[in-house]
């Protein structure tokens, strides 16, 4: 990384011993939920059906899948500062190609089916590069002036013009480049301050305050939740939740009605209703948690250092039952999707530290195991 982050003891403390001890599209019908939760009387712990892949210090990254059983990761290796283009092919997962990176790139995300963008800090610039056929091929590298930490895809009126917003590894400015294929030199970057060290935007399409979709973040630094309407960049931040301890990320719950935060430490976390504002605290483990995925309103997973923790809470918030799966590293990037393409969840598992990705296969509840006393 750039610069070191204060307050991020935790989080680096953990990494360290981690190397030297070894070294938003789910389904929300009824069925469906009842298929990520699987059977309430099921017995927790069978057999587990997962992949490792090597992708040594994934600091982020995107999987799509353009047909049934037929995915492409595109993610960054935060430490060898390389672009990895990963096939998964139901329950296999082979590396098509790979593009070195300046020092420290950080994310990396989907603008079409054919073209991948990585947030890189050394160059201060996003980095568009076209797939096809299984390659990677750099068009351009559009500069932002400040140490990018994340990028996402924004949507446009008009084919073939994108958007993207990225925001910073630390200080307050973000910015968002708007760029076109016909004309791939010509890039506008425009920016805006919003908060101390927003980490991990994410696209909402409502929230208790306003209609209209918006970009939710968790300030790293100033300890809140923003919401920023997306018609509107500039406009001026709401805040929709104050913390005492650190959030790490949001993530919004398949139907829309909750957005989790997980929470650095202090042994809770949070959820926020998007319709009412109610904020729900929610039992933790001590060690707290850095990333967060939602099955279904009810059924969400916290990522921390080799495990994810599963929750099924009621109404209320209160944990009716928690199991835990097991990961290859400190996993902080969750995505759900059906990769096998059999009709159950998946979970895709990037680990900031660490040297192997996971996709663990669901029904991913009944795999789950009883956490240790």
């Amino acid at each position: 990384m750039m610069q070191l982050r204060v307050g991020h003891c935790r989080y680096l403390a953990l990494l360290a011993a981690f190397l030297m001890s070894a070294c938003s599209g789910v389904p929300t019908s009824p069925a469906s939920q009842k298929a990520a939760l699987g059977a309430s009387s099921a017995k927790a712990g069978r057999a587990l059906q997962a992949i490792q892949f090597e992708l040594p210090e994934a600091w982020g990254g995107q999987l799509q899948c353009a047909a049934p059983s037929d995915c492409l990761l595109g993610a960054v290796e935060h430490e060898t500062g390389k672009l990895s283009l990963v096939g998964i092919r139901g329950r296999v997962a082979t590396l098509l190609d790979q593009k070195p990176l300046a020092y420290h790139p950080d994310s990396a995300a989907w603008l079409s089916p054919k073209l991948l963008v990585a947030a890189v800090e050394k160059t201060t610039s996003l980095d568009i590069f076209r797939v096809d056929g299984g390659r990677l091929t750099p068009l351009v590298q559009a500069n932002v002036g400040f140490n990018p930490r994340d990028v996402i895809a924004l949507p446009t009126q008009a084919a073939g013009r994108y958007r993207m917003l990225t925001t910073p590894y630390s200080g307050t400015e973000v910015a968002w480049v708007d760029w076109s294929e016909d004309k791939p030199q010509a890039v506008e970057v425009r920016k805006a301050n919003w908060c101390r060290s927003p980490w991990h935007p994410i696209r909402v399409s409502h929230w208790s305050e306003s209609k209209q979709s918006s970009i939710v973040v968790a300030c790293l630094d100033d300890k809140t939740v923003i919401a920023v309407p997306d018609s509107d960049l500039s406009a001026a931040p709401k805040v929709l939740a104050r913390f005492k301890v650190v959030p790490r990320q949001v993530r919004v719950s398949p139907s829309g009605q909750w957005l989790y935060v997980a929470l650095e430490t202090g042994g809770r976390n949070a959820r926020i209703h998007l319709q009412t504002g109610e904020l729900q605290w929610l039992a933790a483990d001590p060690r707290g948690s850095s990333a967060v995925a939602a099955l279904a309103d009810d059924l969400v997973m916290w990522g921390d250092d080799r495990r994810l923790t599963m929750q099924h809470l009621d109404n209320a918030g209160r944990v009716l039952e928690t199991r835990e799966l097991p990961t290859s590293g400190y996993s902080t990037t969750l995505q759900i999707e059906d990769i096998d393409a059999d009709g159950q969840m998946d979970v895709l598992v990037l680990n900031s530290a660490g040297k192997q990705a996971d996709v663990i296969y669901g029904p991913l509840w009944d795999q789950a195991t009883n956490p240790k006393p």
